[in-house]
């Protein structure tokens, strides 16, 4: 699904111009990045959060060539369903943790 596609969606449920829903969602957009760039953890209740986890450096190996690759350390977004959601994708409750 597209931002655009979001957009109708949104449009056919809320009385607003399409180019004011446009404009709250690029601003969600823009505030979950700067949120995620600092580190800040994200949860959208009925959907999940977002966080950002740090992979550590490691070697590795191309496939193709055999040749050892180093593979530098780097900042990740890691997202994580809520239970509403899985509860809707799956049909029932999550499993107990």
């Amino acid at each position: 699904m597209t931002k655009i596609e979001i957009v109708d969606k949104i449009g056919e449920n809320i009385a607003l111009p399409k180019k004011d829903i446009e404009k709250v969602l690029d601003q969600f957009v823009k505030i979950a990045q700067d949120a995620l760039q600092e580190g800040t953890k994200i949860s959208v209740t009925g959907l999940g959060s977002f966080s950002v986890k740090e992979r550590k450096g490691r070697l590795a190996r191309n496939p193709k060539t055999g040749e050892k690759v180093e593979v530098p350390a780097k900042k990740v977004v890691k997202f994580k369903p809520g239970k509403e959601l899985i509860e809707v994708m799956t049909g029932k409750p999550p499993a107990a943790q």
